[in-house]
């Protein structure tokens, strides 16, 4: 039998892998009487950690929330990957100080071998730069900006908040900036993204209904916000998809509308989301509205679609796609 302090761990460490409990079948995992199991709940109740019960046939106890945190007991994957997701870091400003201490007391009584494991990982591991200008910085979104957008989300209310103007990504940086303008706004909030160690929030413009992706380390909150609304569906459904689309839309310097005679499901399953949107309009053909930095490169994009296809706009890209073409024609010696 276990002696009364470690049963009180393992209890803890029971009701965090799974809600409810029965008495029974905690007398069975801890090798104790159920009034033995009673008198242990009634010890981490005078400690200070709520143990909600039911009464009756289908009766259990579940850890309730209380004022004080428990011990938090991971086996050996969970406290893996907690290490490894805070070193990884987030994006997220004014938390870095809290990171460095939780993973200080994390690594500190880590057994040996999962402290190998970490280090390991994070010896061998190298990370792409998120900004190809190797000046800038990641911007950082403040924490409680996001717990502020996300209780947004959750309760349903209105947002209101200043939009600043993002600055414009220079030679091949990946674009910052979104489709929506600069000044102060008030939306309906829907979901959190986060991409490329950057969150943005998709909402939706309650008078026009238009949809936008709002970078949040742009956004200064105002308080109040607004009233409640009814949620609309975003068209799609998919949150990731709009905003890679939304943000990659606003860095193409160039924009071509093409006819491709494909179902648009052929069409989705062969690019990236962030190369464009995809109408359908029969079942055996679907319009790409696509975009990049110059007419050449939509033009070999296309060419990699490996499907026939009409240009629509700009009249320009048919030179392009000729040129290409051609050159293509005299490499296979024809």
């Amino acid at each position: 039998m276990l002696e009364t302090s470690a049963r009180l761990l393992a209890l803890l460490s029971l009701f965090q892998s799974r809600p409810d409990w029965t008495g029974r079948e905690l007398a069975e995992r801890l090798g104790v009487t159920a009034r033995t199991v009673r008198n242990d709940i009634g010890r981490l109740r005078d400690l200070g950690y709520p143990v909600d019960a039911t009464r009756g046939a289908a009766g259990s106890y579940r850890l309730g929330a209380g004022t004080r945190l428990p011990p938090l007991l991971l086996d050996d994957e969970e406290a893996v990957a907690v290490a490894i997701g805070l070193r990884a870091g987030s994006g997220v400003g004014g938390i870095e100080e809290s990171s460095a201490r939780a993973l200080a007391k994390l690594e500190q009584v880590l057994p040996h071998r999962l402290h190998r494991q970490v280090r390991a990982l994070h010896e061998a591991t190298s990370r792409a730069p998120e900004n190809l200008d190797t000046d800038a910085e990641d911007p950082e979104t403040g924490a409680e900006v996001l717990t502020a957008i996300a209780s947004a989300v959750r309760d349903g209310v209105q947002l209101r908040f200043d939009y600043a103007a993002a600055v414009e990504p220079a030679g091949d940086e990946a674009p910052s900036a979104t489709a929506a303008p600069a000044g102060r706004k008030l939306v309906e909030p829907y979901r959190l993204v986060s991409w490329r160690r950057r969150w943005y929030l998709v909402a939706r413009d309650p008078e026009s209904g238009a949809w936008s992706a709002f970078r949040a380390d742009l956004m200064t909150l105002r308080t109040p916000g607004g009233p409640a609304f009814t949620p609309t569906p975003l068209p799609g459904g998919d949150y990731t998809s709009f905003v890679l689309r939304d943000v990659a839309a606003t860095g193409w310097k160039v924009h071509a509308r093409v006819t491709v005679h494909a179902p648009a499901e052929q069409v989705l399953a062969r690019i990236n989301a962030t190369v464009g949107v995809v109408e359908s309009v029969a079942a055996d053909r679907c319009v790409l509205v696509t975009g990049a930095d110059s007419l050449e490169t939509i033009a070999a994009y296309l060419g990699m679609l490996g499907l026939d296809f009409e240009i629509v706009s700009p009249p320009e890209l048919r030179a392009r796609v000729a040129d290409l073409g051609r050159r293509y024609l005299r490499a296979a010696g024809s």
